[in-house]
């Protein structure tokens, strides 16, 4: 799904890629992730890519299940290879998952994070991820995502020039205003509830699971039945 090529080989085990941004942005996204992560509970991390960031996170959170995935069968032996590696006790085996799927087999998260996923993903990537963190959050879950947006008439000129470039390479690529975002999350039950800006032109948006959604759910599965 995501664009591997600024991925490396390297690490403690066979198979482990390395992504520099990573160390770049992860002690920025953890400063984030602790005002709003749960205190227990599971996370899961959906486009993890090389798994440093989950194996990262995992160790800094111990007190939460850490399930990382990607649909990219590279990544996940990377994870894996991480995950080996550096023995982080709450870091579980990863698992495959496109977020367009109708059914994740992750019924039930009160995290989601998805970090550096949406520019380089199908477009429907972002309905699909919507409609999952609706079914797959538990009431009040946090869905944290991180990367760079568009941001009208303020957005930043390397924004700019990194949407062409990703649009040149890919036309169903490209970055998302953050408004848009917010929009779809909406539609779906998630309301935004912190937009932080973040270093090299980048946001992070944390959305929260309306408590009630799971009688408006489960009204629209019956009337969808009653359709049928």
């Amino acid at each position: 799904m995501a664009e591997r090529s600024h991925w490396f080989a390297g690490g403690d085990a066979a198979g482990a890629l390395h992504s520099p941004a990573t160390v770049r942005n992860r002690e920025p996204i953890l400063a984030v992730l602790k005002r709003h992560l749960p205190e227990t509970g599971t996370v899961l991390e959906l486009a993890a890519g090389s798994g440093e960031h989950a194996a990262f996170f995992a160790a800094a959170f111990p007190q939460l299940a850490w399930q990382p995935s990607d649909p990219d069968a590279a990544a996940l032996a990377s994870i894996e290879a991480h995950r080996q590696a550096t023995s982080v006790p709450n870091l579980r085996t990863p698992l495959q998952i496109d977020v367009t799927a109708a059914d994740w087999p992750v019924t039930v998260a009160d995290a989601i994070l998805a970090i550096n996923m949406l520019q380089v993903a199908p477009r429907a990537a972002l309905g699909g991820l919507m409609r999952g963190a609706a079914r797959t959050l538990t009431q009040g879950g946090v869905l944290y995502l991180y990367g760079p947006y568009l941001d009208g008439a303020e957005t930043a000129d390397s924004n700019i020039g990194f949407d062409t470039s990703l649009r040149l390479r890919n036309p169903g690529w490209g970055l998302y205003d953050w408004r848009d975002v917010e929009a779809a999350a909406n539609a779906d039950g998630l309301t935004l509830v912190d937009r932080v800006a973040m270093p090299a032109d980048n946001f992070s948006l944390v959305f929260r699971r309306a408590a009630d959604l799971d009688a408006d759910l489960g009204a629209d599965l019956d009337n969808r039945r009653d359709l049928e």
